[in-house]
């Protein structure tokens, strides 16, 4: 019974950031699930993904888009919509990274983080909701945030990163609060340290040797796998009741 809970066939979903990675891992797990997939990347590697994407039997579409973009953002959704005729799930998963001091960062690189991350994540997400509104689309969308708008991480300087997905929670919550009167449900995820930069796994006596393995209870990075059945999750009508909530999976490291 739970099972068929948890099962999307007949919805349609969009997936930013899914040309490698959370994003990937997650644009697979909704088609296994049983929902068609778009996915959206600015990198080549998204076309593979709506091909792995076919592979299991779904229709797959895949779009090279800025997240930042509104018009190409909107072309994405208005393009599923005349494929599909609906969309069902909208996961605005596409963000980036800094890494620089505070004293020394130029304020074009603050807006860049803050332009992707926050920006790019309402853009996404506004373009979803606009359309489930329209269709009247009791719809679900889902918020990459991270750990780190939760704390601020050491020993990497990362305050517009930070900034940035502490503004992605709160947007939200406050898209929740908002499109609750549409029947659409709003939530983030917050991952901690997911190894996603190598498709490379580590050698077993690697595992646990840097850093921030050692910093997280359970003594190991995250895998991008590890976060998709939240995903699927929050997707469905098993999640029926839950919206403005923010999920931390991040293997203990905020516990402290």
């Amino acid at each position: 019974m739970i099972l068929e809970e948890m099962r999307l066939c007949g919805k349609t979903a969009i997936v930013t950031g899914a040309a490698h990675g959370i994003g990937k891992a997650c644009a697979l797990a909704l088609a296994e699930a049983g929902a068609d997939v778009a996915v959206v990347d600015l990198k080549d590697e998204v076309f593979q993904t709506a091909e792995e994407i076919r592979k299991t039997g779904k229709h797959a579409l895949a779009f090279q888009a800025d997240i930042t973009a509104e018009e190409e953002i909107l072309a994405v959704v208005e393009n599923v919509v005349a494929e599909w005729g609906k969309l069902d799930i909208c996961f605005c998963n596409a963000g980036t990274f800094q890494d620089i001091p505070a004293e020394d960062m130029p304020l074009e690189e603050f807006k860049r983080v803050i332009e992707v991350n926050l920006t790019g994540a309402f853009i996404t997400a506004r373009a979803a909701g606009r359309s489930m509104i329209e269709n009247h689309i009791s719809g679900s969308i889902i918020l990459t945030a991270s750990m780190s708008g939760h704390i601020a991480n050491i020993p990497q300087c990362q305050c517009a990163y930070n900034s940035s997905k502490a503004g992605v929670i709160m947007l939200g919550k406050s898209l929740a609060v908002e499109w609750a009167r549409h029947g659409i449900r709003v939530n983030t995820v917050s991952p901690g340290y997911i190894r996603t930069w190598s498709d490379t796994p580590l050698k077993p006596e690697e595992v646990g040797q840097s850093n921030f393995e050692q910093w997280t209870p359970l003594r190991r990075f995250g895998q991008a796998d590890e976060l998709k059945a939240l995903i699927v999750y929050l997707a469905g009508d098993a999640s029926g009741f839950v919206t403005g909530s923010d999920y931390v999976i991040d293997g203990g490291y905020t516990a402290f």
